[in-house]
């Protein structure tokens, strides 16, 4: 038996792919699961792209690209950033990746050493915690408090950061939370960021999914945060796109000539053919998402409505994403055992709050980027089994 590394020592399976896995066993032995935990939209990617890929297979994109990505793409994610975020950039300061799964480990390890502190929102999509761990790196997690609209608190950043604190993670839309920053906040993150020179990740993978007229804003377009800003975006949630495994980085020259040389070694580059799809989803017709924005709206306000009118559970309602985050504390339960109990008495699936870091304690989250028909039938199996506690 060989003795796994001493970084992989401290670092989980993931607690939400274990969950899954217990809901697959159990619906191999014909239980009716429904699950709302993976978050990934249940529509298919629009045609348009499929054909743009489809097409671009047939006429010979089946070879080896730039390892930052065809340069076509590259551009038309510059003039996405010019547009909508009045970011700057050349098509040499972006990076297509294999999804910002792999943005997330190539903007965090080509910059930690052993022993530098990282900043994540905790709650927070799980691969900003152990990512600095495979490092030696040590992330400290900021607290999003649900009294406080899930925002990001400056003064609980100036109580954690430390002459070891190196970098930051901004989630904006949040996965868990749905919360989007306002303005002022990131105004404010941004004068911490600067005044203790760290080094921004800002994951605005939701970007586009969000509701009531609020606005997104990146981080990087703040002054003084440019040349310290690792942009990472992607095409999975809004354009349906989660298997095609595409995304991209933008950063300053000085960074992506770093964070390049580690995705040339993990990856070479990501598939020609997802990248011909994604050029079409930058450039093609945007109603397809702005549908499908529609409908998650519509999902978030009837699962919303349902789970006010429930006991021992509430929720705030979310800014973006496609979550709703659950506060379960009055029925007595933590996160995973109620996520047990959800499982076993409503035969509904869930993700413990937990899974996303110690302040996630007290919640669950909840996908509604499923039918409306299985939400219907969730909540009415939740509320029963809410009722019965």
């Amino acid at each position: 038996m060989f003795a796994q590394s001493k970084k992989m020592e401290a670092v989980p399976f993931s607690p939400i792919r274990k969950i899954f896995a217990e809901v697959d066993k159990l619906k191999a032995e014909g239980v009716d699961i429904i699950t709302l935990g993976i978050g990934e939209p249940d529509f298919d990617t629009p045609a348009h792209i499929t054909e743009a890929m489809a097409a671009a297979t047939r006429n010979g994109a089946t070879h080896y690209t730039a390892n930052k990505g065809i340069v076509q793409l590259r551009e038309a994610v510059c003039r996405k950033l010019k547009v909508e975020d009045g970011l700057e950039y050349d098509p040499e300061e972006i990076i297509c990746t294999v999804g910002v799964s792999e943005g997330v480990y190539v903007s965090l390890s080509s910059f930690l050493d052993p022993g530098d502190e990282v900043l994540v929102p905790d709650p927070s999509w799980v691969s900003y915690f152990h990512v600095p761990t495979m490092n030696g790196a040590v992330p400290k997690g900021y607290p999003l408090r649900e009294e406080n609209a899930f925002q990001i608190d400056v003064d609980d950043l100036e109580k954690l950061v430390s002459p070891r604190t190196k970098m930051m993670v901004v989630l904006d839309p949040s996965n868990p939370v749905g919360a989007v920053q306002e303005k002022e906040t990131l105004a404010r993150i941004a004068e911490f960021a600067v005044k203790h020179n760290l080094l921004v990740i800002s994951d605005e993978i939701y970007e586009k999914i969000i509701y009531d007229g609020k606005k997104h804003y990146s981080i990087a377009a703040f002054p003084g945060m440019r040349e310290r800003t690792i942009v990472l975006n992607g095409f999975a949630k809004a354009y349906a796109m989660t298997g095609w495994r595409i995304g991209y980085i933008a950063a300053p020259a000085e960074l992506i000539s770093v964070m390049n040389r580690m995705h040339m070694y993990i990856v070479t580059h990501t598939s020609a053919q997802a990248q011909w799809g994604a050029l079409a989803a930058l450039e093609g017709p945007q109603e397809p998402v702005a549908g499908m924005v529609e409908e998650f709206r519509k999902r978030r306000d009837y699962v919303c409505r349902r789970i006010g009118g429930m006991k021992k559970v509430s929720c705030r309602i979310p800014g973006g994403a496609f979550y709703v985050f659950v506060n379960i504390k009055e029925t007595g339960m933590g996160a995973e055992e109620f996520t047990k109990y959800l499982i076993r008495e409503a035969h509904v699936a869930v993700v413990p709050g937990t899974a996303f870091g110690s302040h996630g304690e007290g919640y669950v989250r909840l996908s509604y980027a499923v039918s409306m028909e299985n939400l219907e039938k969730s909540m009415d199996r939740i509320e029963k089994a809410v009722a019965s506690l």
